[in-house]
């Protein structure tokens, strides 16, 4: 049976799929078909068309380096928090990617600062250029920091049943004053999961200093308020007045 390239994958992912997307999202560079072959009993012929299949049907859309660029020359990363007109939004991502020293565009589900931009330049001058290029397309800047440095993890429940348990820590901005911001998924083993925010805070599972600033649930993001009942596998943006300690996440299950 030949493949349809116009069928729409996400029907058709299975257990040797997710295993495929575990492993290329943890070191796609030092991963062979050949290992993961081995732990899910096929081919590696069989891997290897998979492969192909996930990146003809658009679900496996890249294989991107992982680069440091403050240790290059000084280089510094900066995270643009930017406002668009919704029904423009995908016009303002693909014109900002234009301008040199753009490296990364997601647009966000959201009104206001609905379009997150990572850029890269030579020096603060530089970044000050990009900046004003960003307002010149007609896009307002909301706020704007330093990346400091930057995780990744792959999706935990599409590795195997070993692997290690704990938040998915994505993304994390050092900002000024001391101040961070930390994005991570909750495990099944989470404390909080189940609480709401403000009974998190009055049973003392949130400190002052923590202020949850995002909740994506399922693909849509919700607008934090005492309320809101913090889930396993919601995506948590937390911004914190003070340095985060490791154990300061404890509470979302983290190791």
């Amino acid at each position: 049976m030949s493949y349809d390239r116009s069928f729409r994958m996400e029907s058709r992912i299975d257990e040797i799929d997710k295993r495929i997307l575990y492993y290329l999202a943890a070191d796609a560079r030092n991963t062979s078909a050949a290992e993961i072959a081995e732990e899910m009993e096929v081919t590696s012929a069989t891997i290897r068309n998979r492969i192909h299949q996930l990146e003809d049907g658009g679900i496996l859309r890249g294989y991107l380096a992982d680069i440091d660029y403050k240790s290059i020359d000084g280089h510094v990363t900066y995270q643009f928090s930017c406002s668009a007109p919704i029904p423009e939004r995908d016009r303002f991502a693909q014109e900002a990617m234009e301008i040199s020293g753009i490296v990364r565009v997601r647009e966000l589900m959201t009104g206001n600062a609905n379009l997150a931009i990572t850029a890269v330049g030579s020096d603060t001058n530089d970044i000050g250029r990009i900046a004003g290029k960003l307002s010149n397309l007609g896009m307002e800047i909301e706020d704007e920091s330093v990346i400091e440095e930057e995780y990744h993890q792959p999706y935990e429940p599409f590795g195997p049943e070993d692997a290690p348990k704990g938040p998915s820590l994505t993304d994390f901005m050092s900002l000024a004053g001391g101040a961070e911001v930390v994005e991570f998924t909750v495990s099944d083993e989470a404390e909080i999961a189940g609480l709401t925010i403000q009974q998190a805070v009055e049973e003392g599972l949130l400190a002052d200093e923590m202020l949850v600033v995002g909740v994506e649930r399922d693909g849509e993001v919700l607008t934090p308020k005492g309320e809101t009942t913090i889930e396993t596998e919601d995506v948590i943006s937390l911004f914190s007045k003070t340095g985060l300690k490791k154990d300061a996440l404890e509470v979302f299950g983290t190791k």
